[in-house]
């Protein structure tokens, strides 16, 4: 149960909503008490406005009493090969290998390393979108026009995402259609 003092967000406001509107269903409510508790409730600010509402339904609950941390543990760093893999992704781009050198990494080392997937597929994302404004583009006057300038910046995007994969950072890539998870 959260501290009494802090304020209510919307699904804490909405499960309230909830368990009085079943409790008018099951008879416990009339409508006038029905109608006062959801004003209530959608006017509450801390959870210690919420309590009074459900009271009398659920009988009173403990004080607040905090809980011990959780130990999340991190996930481990990615190795070398994990990083070199992750950005050998985004730099096939470079070399010519716009879609083929990300799937090729996605359906081999992606298999086995989570890290590499995760970079292999934003690369492979992100050159199915380009390749979609390539096709698309020509098709208007501006286009034409920009479709060598989002080359350009395509291809800088590549090397800054092969970069910061080497880097063991994240990495997303702008303005992209993620098809593939």
């Amino acid at each position: 149960m959260p501290h009494p003092q802090l304020r209510v967000n919307n699904q804490d406001r909405e499960q309230v909503v909830e368990h009085v509107k079943a409790a008018y269903a099951e008879g416990r409510l009339d409508k006038h008490e029905m109608d006062e508790r959801l004003h209530l409730a959608m006017t509450a600010r801390t959870h210690a406005d919420l309590l009074p509402i459900m009271n009398d339904l659920y009988g009173t609950r403990p004080a607040y009493v905090p809980r011990p941390p959780v130990y999340q543990p991190r996930a481990a760093a990615p190795d070398g090969g994990d990083r070199v893999g992750a950005a050998a992704s985004h730099l096939f781009g470079l070399l010519g290998l716009f879609i083929i050198g990300p799937l090729l990494m996605m359906v081999t080392a992606g298999r086995t390393s989570p890290y590499i997937r995760k970079h292999a597929v934003e690369s492979l994302n992100f050159h199915l979108t380009m390749l979609g404004a390539t096709v698309l583009l020509p098709f208007t006057v501006v286009g034409l026009v920009l479709v060598p300038v989002i080359w350009v910046v395509g291809l800088v995007l590549c090397v800054v995402g092969g970069v910061s994969a080497l880097a063991a950072t994240e990495f997303r890539y702008p303005l992209t259609i993620r098809l593939i998870k």
